[in-house]
């Protein structure tokens, strides 16, 4: 069995972040979340593995490698524009030859990992299997209907009128039957071959097509909140750790992790928190749910339930939280402005002004 990584994309609703850097390079926890994917598909005891790249392909080969430092085999699959899941299927198919695959997308994130689905599809071995998970607003999302048995009977993709408030989640299981759906089907109206029309495809075709709705926690990483939650939940499973300097002046509290090389001096931290190597925090506060990377620098400031990428500085601003805040960046306080009033008044006015 191998797996199909999606990882091209250009990362809209993660600008301007993703201007400069892939969305699935975007740390949680000062760890990639492509990275997650890979130890998931690693433990789950698939070693091949077929990376789909698009913009960002010099990116993402320089930070997975040949895969090894993850247990794999990475081959990369050049895809010239992201054209849909469908397409990515596509343009893989000399690579996936005959053998059944995982299609997991670089930017989900599903806490505790795929083992027991992959364990489950090779027992049973049905024509595909998809994860379905409830969310408040499906119009986001490719929709799954199914009848009172609970069988799939129907997909759509972003519908505006949900039949269910059952979410296809980023994770798909699928035998070589699904290489034909692929072929068979048209664009979308957004110009894209949409996986769930290739799967409507089998179903419509009376393939076996199950379903498994899990209860569990995942995450589309796409935009700034979710990224921020996904960095909460991760941060909760933290183990202290200790392994930098923290000066006799500084306070840290619960589940903290500074590491080697780190120094926090005149500080208080409060986890779960993480403060990445090389990174200096002084004079500063740094709450609950905050990943610090390596080699920043947080002076005079407080800082919580936020995100900031590596080689940045936050200097004397105050309380910054609810943050995404990229690589190489600096925040400084404003420069002094006096105040004052513009006015264009018509005649026999009369205005109050607070001073």
């Amino acid at each position: 069995m191998k797996a199909l990584v999606l990882s091209g994309g250009a990362g809209t609703r993660l600008r301007p972040i993703t201007h400069t850097s892939a969305k699935q390079l975007v740390p949680v926890a000062n760890k990639a979340v492509l990275f997650y994917g890979l130890e998931s598909i690693a433990a789950a005891g698939i070693t091949e593995v077929g990376m789909i790249v698009g913009d960002t392909a010099a990116e993402i080969q320089d930070a997975v490698g040949d895969g090894s430092k993850f247990g794999l085999q990475v081959t990369y699959i050049p895809q010239e524009r992201p054209l849909g899941l469908a397409h990515a299927v596509l343009i893989a198919r000399d690579y996936l030859g005959d053998d059944d695959f995982v299609m997991y997308l670089g930017d989900n994130f599903i806490v505790g990992g795929i083992t027991d689905l992959v364990d489950g599809f090779r027992r049973n071995r049905p024509d595909a299997q998809i994860l379905l998970t409830r969310v408040p607003d499906p119009r986001a999302f490719g929709v799954a209907e199914l009848d009172a048995t609970g069988q799939v009977i129907g997909l759509e993709e972003k519908p505006e009128h949900p039949k269910s408030d059952l979410a296809l989640v980023g994770v798909y299981l699928f035998t070589p039957v699904i290489h034909e759906a692929v072929r068979a089907i048209e664009p979308s109206w957004r110009g894209e071959l949409e996986i769930t029309h290739a799967i409507q495809h089998l179903i419509d075709a009376h393939a076996d097509v199950r379903s498994t709705v899990i209860h569990g926690y995942w995450k589309d990483t796409g935009n700034v909140v979710d990224m921020l939650e996904v960095n909460r939940t991760v941060l909760e499973g933290l183990e202290r750790r200790i392994d930098g300097e923290v000066d006799e002046r500084s306070e840290t509290i619960g589940r903290v992790v500074v590491e080697e090389g780190a120094r926090v001096t005149d500080s208080r931290i409060v986890g779960p928190c993480v403060i990445g190597a090389g990174t200096v925090v002084s004079d500063s506060y740094i709450g609950p749910f905050t990943s610090v990377a390596e080699n920043c620098r947080i002076t005079d400031s407080e800082l919580e339930f936020s995100i900031v990428l590596r080689d940045s500085s936050i200097a004397g601003v105050g309380r910054i939280e609810s943050s995404l805040i990229g690589r190489h960046v600096q925040v400084t306080p404003a420069p002094n402005v006096p105040s004052a009033h513009r006015l264009v008044l018509g005649d026999h006015s009369k205005v109050q002004i607070h001073t």
